[in-house]
This record gives C-alpha cells, sequence and structure tokens, in this order.
C-alpha cells in the first residue's frame, strides 16, 4: 500500500485517485475548488462518468479514498505526489502550465520526506525537467520526478483505468521507479504492461504523440469522405475495407463533424508550436488541424446549399456533448454548427441527455431553444441535424419524425443511418462522404 496524493480532481485526477484506492492504495484527492470538494465529501460527482459515483462511495466509505481542499497536508502525509492539474491552450496556443508550476511550488515547500513527483497533466516535452529545476530551487530536500501520462477515454475512463493498454512511467531514478511499479502492480497484466521509459521526455512525448496520431486518422478520414461525395464512394464502405488490414484496423476511421473535446485539439496545437520552439514545422498535424477546424462547419454548409436561405428556418440538434457518454462539451463540433446556423438566421432547437447544462454554461452566447426530450426538439423543424451519437439516436421513429417535421431532412454528421432506410422512409438524407 502507499500513500499517495491526487493534487487536481478533474477527469484525470478523480478517475486516477478512484481507481488507485480500489486497488488498495491510501488515496488523498485534493483541490483548491471549496465546490467541488464539497460536492465530493457529499457524494455528488462534479464530472459524468459511467461508474464513477460508485466506486467513490465505495472506497470512501472503505476509509481509502479522502477529499480536500488542503493541498499542502496531502502532500506532507502522501509518498507519492501526483499532479493532475489542468494545461489548457493558452494564448499562443502552447500549453499553459501555470497549475503545474504551483503545485510544484508547493510540493517543493512541504518536502519532510523523500517523495515522487508524477506529471500525470498531459504536459509539453520538458515540463519534468522544468519541475525538477522548480522543486531544486525552493528545497534540498530528496526527491524524484516521474512522467505517468494518461490514457484516458471520456466515457469509458474508469475501464480504461483499470484495464489498461499500458502504463507508462518515465524516470531515471531506479527507486522511483519500484515505487511506482508498486503502484500499479495490480493493474499490469501481459495485454497491459507496464513500459518504462529511458527518460522523462520519451514519456512526456508518448501522450502527445498517441493523441496527434489518432487526430490524423480522423482528418484523413473526413478529407476522403469529401472525395468519396465526388465520385460516388461511401466512407462507410471505404472505411470498413482499409480497416480490414491489420496494420491499420478499424478504430478511429470514422468520418464525421471533426474531433473535438479536451485532449485532441489542445494537443495537436500544443505539439506543433513546441515543434515550432526547436525548429521542427509539423506539416502534417498543421493539416490535420485545418482540415479539423474546416470539418465543423462543412455539414452546416450543406444544409444551406440544399435548403438555401436559412432565415427563420427551424433546425433540430441532437447532440452537444463532443462524444457520447460523456457531459463534456469542450470545443464540441456542435458549438461551431450552432454559430454557423444562427449567424445564418437559423433557430436551434437542441436536445442532448447529459450535456445540456454545460453546454449551456460554456456558450451562453449562443441562443438556443433547449428540450428536455429527444423527439420534443424535432417539432415544426425544418431539419433535423445529428451531432452526437448518442444510442437513443441510432434508430428512430420515422412515424413521430413524419407527425413532428414540418420539413423531411436528415442530416446525420456521424453516419449512423441507413441512407437507403432514411429514404424509403420519406425522408431526404444528407451524410459525411455519402450519397
Amino acid at each position: 500500500m502507499v500513500k499517495i496524493c491526487i493534487v487536481g480532481t478533474g477527469y484525470v485526477g478523480l478517475v486516477t485517485g478512484v481507481g488507485l484506492s480500489d486497488a488498495g492504495h491510501k488515496v488523498i484527492c485534493s483541490d483548491v475548488s471549496i465546490e467541488k470538494i464539497q460536492m465530493l465529501n457529499k457524494g455528488i460527482m462534479p464530472i459524468f462518468e459511467i461508474g464513477l459515483e460508485e466506486l467513490v462511495k465505495k472506497n470512501v466509505s472503505e476509509g481509502r479514498l479522502t477529499f480536500t481542499t488542503d493541498v499542502s497536508k496531502s502532500i506532507t502525509e502522501s509518498e507519492v505526489v501526483i499532479s493532475s492539474v489542468g494545461t489548457p491552450m493558452g494564448e499562443n496556443h502552447e500549453a499553459d502550465l501555470k497549475y503545474v508550476k504551483e503545485v510544484a511550488k508547493i510540493f517543493a515547500q512541504n518536502l519532510n520526506s523523500y517523495k515522487i513527483f508524477v506529471n500525470k497533466s498531459t504536459v509539453p516535452v520538458g515540463t519534468g525537467r522544468m519541475v525538477k529545476e522548480i522543486i531544486k530551487s525552493i528545497t534540498d530536500k530528496e526527491f524524484d520526478v516521474v512522467s505517468n501520462p494518461e490514457f484516458l477515454k471520456e466515457g469509458a475512463a474508469i475501464n480504461d483505468f483499470m484495464n489498461p493498454d499500458r502504463i507508462v512511467i518515465g524516470t531515471e531514478s531506479e527507486k522511483a521507479k519500484k515505487i511506482m511499479e508498486n503502484i500499479y502492480k495490480p493493474f499490469a497484466r501481459v495485454q497491459s504492461p507496464i513500459f518504462h521509459t529511458s527518460s522523462i521526455e520519451s514519456a512526456e512525448l508518448i501522450k502527445y504523440a498517441a493523441n496527434s496520431m489518432l487526430a490524423t486518422r480522423i482528418s484523413f478520414m473526413n478529407e476522403i469522405a469529401k472525395y468519396c461525395e465526388k465520385v460516388g464512394a461511401d466512407i462507410k464502405e471505404v472505411a470498413k475495407g482499409i480497416g480490414l488490414d491489420n496494420r491499420i484496423g478499424p478504430k478511429f476511421l470514422q468520418a464525421g463533424v471533426g474531433y473535438g473535446g479536451s485532449c485532441f485539439p489542445k494537443d495537436v496545437v500544443a505539439l506543433i508550436e513546441s515543434g515550432k520552439q526547436v525548429g521542427i514545422d509539423f506539416k502534417i498535424l498543421n493539416s490535420v488541424e485545418e482540415v479539423n477546424n474546416t470539418q465543423k462547419t462543412i455539414i452546416a454548409k450543406k444544409i444551406k446549399d440544399k435548403i438555401g436561405n436559412l432565415s427563420g428556418k427551424k433546425i433540430g440538434i441532437w447532440g452537444l456533448a463532443f462524444k457520447p457518454k460523456t457531459d463534456d462539451v469542450r470545443k464540441a463540433p456542435a458549438a461551431e454548427i450552432i454559430k454557423y446556423l444562427i449567424d445564418e438566421g437559423a433557430q436551434i432547437i437542441a436536445f442532448d441527455p447529459i450535456a445540456e447544462k454545460n453546454f449551456q454554461k460554456e456558450y451562453s452566447n449562443l441562443k438556443i431553444i433547449y428540450s428536455s426530450k429527444n423527439y420534443e426538439a424535432t417539432k415544426d423543424v425544418d431539419v433535423l441535424l445529428v451531432v452526437t451519437e448518442w444510442n437513443e439516436f441510432r434508430e428512430l421513429d420515422f412515424k413521430l419524425l413524419k407527425e413532428n417535421m414540418k420539413g423531411n431532412l436528415i442530416v446525420d454528421g456521424r453516419n449512423i443511418y441507413n441512407p437507403n432506410e432514411i429514404r424509403e422512409n420519406g425522408f431526404e438524407y444528407i451524410g459525411v462522404g455519402r450519397n
């Protein structure tokens, strides 16, 4: 059993803390947000993540998991301190490391014995070295720094933590290496090995490179989708065909309205900017970013091309989260799509089963009518546009749609429907990369 302090209780910090406590470690989750800690101490989750609430309550009741705003005391009482604070995109598109730096200072000020500082946040290459220098400038006590990037998918974060593809640990210290192995021993399997890198820099780059590769696959398929529309091919069939090649595989080959969320957009541009600092021009990643930015409004432009002037038109939107099974709306494609439609004079009626509250808060400048049920968002609309592929949207009640809708155009931003079935039921269909 290792005594662990988590600093930052967002998606990464909270899931990590819960997962480690469930494995038998003693975990203190700390955060400067009084509101967030009060919620957690009352058993209220600040984020939506399947299975999270049950595990929090279980490990709190068994005394392995606690929540506090006293970050300093948490560090003093722990052997390992895991920094999981945010690294938002700065004004110059670089990762803003102000919170990481602050944690490093507090760590140094409360270093009463040997401890390990673990960077779990997604940080640029060189952050580990920077953290070392900050700590050394404040204290001469013994410590080590480790890079331990997270690979959690929102909506499946608990399962990803408990059953990881790999556990990456970057450190040059044998002492820290053994302690980190002890922490993650319960999660190590043949199919999910602990992978040690010889430097902190390699571990830091693995996270950025992985997200950039996945983003590249998405933008590549969206480019191929444009070509499909010109030549009469179907992107769903193309994706399946190339995904059967075991060198490529089927994942992240879905064309649609582009990627969003807290990771891909931020990490791609951060890697581009960090490349510039060492004289590297990431030409592919620049194109990935450009394609994604334009992809978000392509589907909205298709609506305008189809029905003409959008002034006064009502458009029903299904889905506001950047992907299903999460309430995260950061950089959500829905925001850019809705903004374009509103600028063209359209009226928006939107529904999302989980993310509505967060969307209202994040994009309060957008004038939207929100519905409490999915089919309520289709009443008297000229167009139904599916932006997030929630399961409840996959099977359509065509009879109810005919009764509700003023128009007959269904726009499938995630290619979840069969175009022939839509048309056979008397509706027009627009997808991405399909005819």
